[in-house]
Parts: structure tokens; sequence; C-alpha cells
């Protein structure tokens, strides 16, 4: 991990949605340490500041990919960036996903909007290695079908074996499929409570209600991984920013099981 800014080149920049992008990017000089899934970088901006961002894709040659809304000052100039562009990346920062725990069992993926992004690597992981993990169920909420990330790739998932629903709150003329809030999906794909490791990740609101619909389906809250954010600033656990009760989420987090988080999540942001 470091903890100054090293100098990264734009490689390539995806349209994702009309407010989100891919951002490939590449070390100029040396690279940071190697990322896992679920951790996360400081991105920084030049002239506009810095945000953290868990990586969406791990590549050859230390290239890292950040998948990034335009919600800001930071985030909307990040999103202005064109290939060949710079950029400053400290990190890794964070706990990442656990994929030991879910070695032998069957893996189920919940991503609400954005919350795919971190998830990503995760159904590439998973994917990459068959014989460690048994059924892959890939579900997704978005706000409407444009809003949906890497349309084309969840078609190469499900080529390879993953069952991948989706689900939209705002369907919009045309549009066929299932429309309503991401745990209508649980019902539609073969999982079972004693063999499947559950990660999640989206808005908050989405967590609570996915992990505990899934707790009522008898899936033990051991067994569910949520990533949080809470206004992350400095990545390294000293602003204090990032506290939810004991934990400060870029240090302790943003990946925790749910039976720690579980009576946290109860209290209201402020």
């Amino acid at each position: 991990m470091t903890t100054v800014p090293l100098p990264y080149g734009v490689a390539a920049v995806s349209a994702e949605t009309a407010d989100c992008v891919s951002l490939e990017m590449a070390p100029v000089g040396r690279a940071l340490p190697e990322f896992s899934p679920g951790r996360f970088a400081m991105v920084y901006a030049f002239g506009a500041g810095e945000v953290p961002i868990s990586v969406s894709a791990i590549g050859d040659g230390h290239r890292l990919t950040h998948t990034v809304r335009a919600v800001g000052a930071v985030t909307g100039a990040l999103c202005r960036l064109r290939a060949g562009d710079a950029v400053g990346l400290r990190g890794p920062y964070g706990v990442g996903w656990d994929l030991g725990a879910a070695a032998g069992s069957d893996v189920l993926v919940v991503a609400g909007g954005i919350g795919l992004a971190p998830l990503r690597p995760v159904v590439r992981h998973v994917l990459d290695h068959p014989g460690h993990y048994g059924r892959l169920n890939v579900l997704i909420g978005a706000r409407t079908p444009q809003d949906l990330l890497y349309g084309e790739e969840l078609e190469r998932w499900r080529r390879a074996s993953a069952r991948v629903e989706v689900t939209v709150d705002r369907p919009g003329p045309g549009r066929r499929g299932s429309v309503g809030v991401v745990t209508t999906l649980l019902d539609r794909v073969d999982w079972r409570p004693d063999r499947t490791e559950a990660l999640l990740c989206g808005p908050e609101v989405m967590i609570r209600h996915t992990a505990g619909a899934l707790l009522d389906r008898g899936l033990p809250a051991q067994r569910v991984q949520v990533s949080l954010e809470r206004n992350m600033r400095c990545g390294t656990g000293h602003c204090g920013h990032c506290q939810l009760g004991p934990l400060l989420l870029c240090r302790d987090g943003p990946v925790v099981g749910y039976d720690r988080t579980r009576p946290l999540l109860a209290m209201r942001e402020l």
C-alpha cells in the first residue's frame, strides 16, 4: 500500500451509461501493489481532488479499471478524462471479498446500480475457476434499462454458465422482463441456504432489504458479505468520516460480514 499517489495514464475509456464510464489505467513508472476484488484505490483527478473507488477489473501489467459515475466535482472530472490523460492513484486500501470463504460453495452475487462494479471481478474470478466453486447466480437491479452496466459482458457471463437475472425500477416503452426491486429475483434462481455464499453491493437500503430476505430464507448472516461506503475521505482510517459504530470502513471494510454489520446498519447515517 502507498499513501502517496502514483502517476497512472488513462489507457482506455468505455462509456457504460449516460453518466458512468470505465477508466482503464496503466502505471507510468512504478505500479501500486497488487489489488484483489473488493479493495479500492483513492483516485486523484488533478485540479479537482480525490475519491475512493473500488476496482472493477484487474488486468495484466498492473492495469486497473475503475467504473465511475458522475455525481460530484471529482467524479465529474474523472468522467471527462480521455485516453492519454493522467491521474494519481494510491492504495490498495480496505478489505476485499473473502473468496476463500466461498470455495466449494455456490456463489450468489446481488448488485444494485453501480454496485455491480466492485462485484465484476468476483464474477470473473469465479468463472475463471470453475472447479473451485459451485453454481454462480448473479442478480442485478437497475433504475432503468439504460442504467444497466456491462450489457455485453452480462451475455458473456450467461454463455460461460452463470445464471444472470436483471430487474429494473422503471422499464420504459417496450421493455420485457422483470420490473421491481432486486429481492424479487431471489425466487427466480436455484440456490440453497445450506451451500451458498452471498456477496452484496449497492445502495445501503438495498443491502439491508436483500440481506434480510436472505436471512428469512435460511441463509446464515455469517455467509453474507456486504460492501459498504460511508463518506470515505482519507482511505487510511485517520479522519473518521467513514465510521460505522466500531468500524472504520476504509480500514475494516468496505467488505464486512453481515453478522457484524447487521446491528450497525440500523443506525441512521448523518
